[in-house]
């Protein structure tokens, strides 16, 4: 004798209530579980584990799918306490034995299919978004590629389903899949590259929205980064999109990641004055500038030695780098330097060029003044005409 399964033991409760009042105190019993438990006890058990913003993620997705399957249980249980669970069943064998039936049971399967996908992908953006806000770690980028890739998985799986409700043949489907593959992998290899390069960028995070960064040349301010393509507005105000295969494969300069940012200006000093001197006085005029931050200290260096003065080399920092704040703070440190230069009589020369002349030529003559030997040049002159 077969033992009665569970569900046979709660089908046979179910139908054993006759009067109507019975049923309908049954009935008022079982809606007051489902919401007492699905929305007042099953959200207060799950609120204490929502340590992280992962949990909290995968803890919305269990409570969720919880409701739903206690509102199925109760409307199968409705449906046997109320006697139409015979009726389910002839039904059921009616659409099994009757092909238009079958017909409109397999595109009414369908579409709810693609409705409960549909339903479930804009619950996966919004908790994806949540997820976003409660995360640090994640940015913008991996949000995105984040939603699309589990989108993509959604919706494959719910086109599997629809062809497994109308009977196809899914080793044949996936065989040529397999070769339509291979085709369009060869015909788009670069943007299977670009494809592949995003995650690589979703997961090694070298930049994100906002950075100001150098890619191969190209300078500006990341705008968008797409699984596809990076788009840059650089300080012409022009947007350049690169592919992110060409990204990956680029030396990549990010001068925001860290927050601070050095910047280098010279400054030049006549040969007569003392070096030491002016590079106190260049760190102390850099020092009072409300641009440059305090630590780490500005630094002044000799470089070397010009054509016309010895180049100082000075070294300040920025904190939260852009180019209007870099901008910014090279032209204070240059009308701050040069005001304390002119205070200090440090003199900034202009570009100096000495001329000597050999002696047995008589050296040089400027028009309108003589020379040591510019009576001897003269008579020269004239015995030579």
């Amino acid at each position: 004798m077969l033992q009665a399964t569970p569900v046979d033991a709660a089908r046979s409760f179910l139908t054993g209530f006759e009067t109507l009042g019975a049923r309908l105190g049954v009935t008022a019993l079982l809606l007051a579980v489902v919401a007492t438990f699905g929305w007042l006890v099953l959200p207060r058990l799950i609120q204490g584990v929502q340590d992280s913003a992962l949990q909290w993620a995968v803890s919305g997705a269990v409570l969720r799918a919880a409701q739903l399957s206690l509102l199925v249980g109760g409307g199968f249980s409705l449906v046997y306490l109320w006697g139409y669970g015979p009726a389910l069943a002839t039904l059921a064998d009616e659409l099994t034995n009757d092909q238009e039936l079958q017909a409109l049971g397999r595109a009414l399967g369908s579409v709810a299919v693609f409705f409960a996908a549909y339903a479930v992908a804009r619950y996966l953006s919004n908790a994806v978004t949540n997820l976003g806000r409660h995360a640090e770690w994640l940015t913008d980028h991996q949000e995105e590629i984040l939603l699309r890739t589990a989108q993509l998985f959604l919706f494959g799986f719910a086109g599997i389903v629809i062809l497994g409700i109308w009977d196809t043949n899914l080793g044949g489907l996936l065989v040529g899949a397999g070769f339509l593959g291979i085709v369009v992998g060869f015909a788009a290899r670069q943007t299977l590259g670009s494809l592949i390069a995003g995650f690589v960028l979703m997961f090694s995070r070298p930049f994100t929205i906002g950075d100001w960064v150098e890619i191969g040349g190209e300078e500006g301010i990341v705008t968008d980064i797409t699984i596809f393509h990076t788009r840059l507005e650089n300080f012409d105000g022009e947007f350049v999109i690169i592919p992110n295969d060409r990204v990956s494969d680029r030396p990549i300069t990010n001068r925001s990641q860290k927050g601070l940012l050095r910047i280098r200006v010279d400054v030049s000093i006549d040969y007569e004055t003392d070096p030491d001197r002016a590079k106190q006085v260049a760190i102390e005029a850099i020092s009072n500038c409300s641009e440059v931050v305090d630590a780490p200290p500005p630094q002044v260096f000799p470089k070397e030695f010009g054509d016309s003065s010895v180049v100082l080399e000075m070294r300040f920092w920025i904190d939260h780098p852009t180019p209007p704040r870099k901008w910014k703070a090279v032209s204070a440190v240059v009308s701050a330097v040069k005001a304390a230069f002119e205070e200090e009589d440090i003199k900034i020369p202009f570009p100096q060029r000495e001329l000597t002349g050999r002696a047995e030529t008589g050296g040089f003559n400027v028009r309108g003044r003589a020379g040591p030997n510019a009576e001897d040049a003269q008579a020269e002159a004239r015995g030579n005409d």
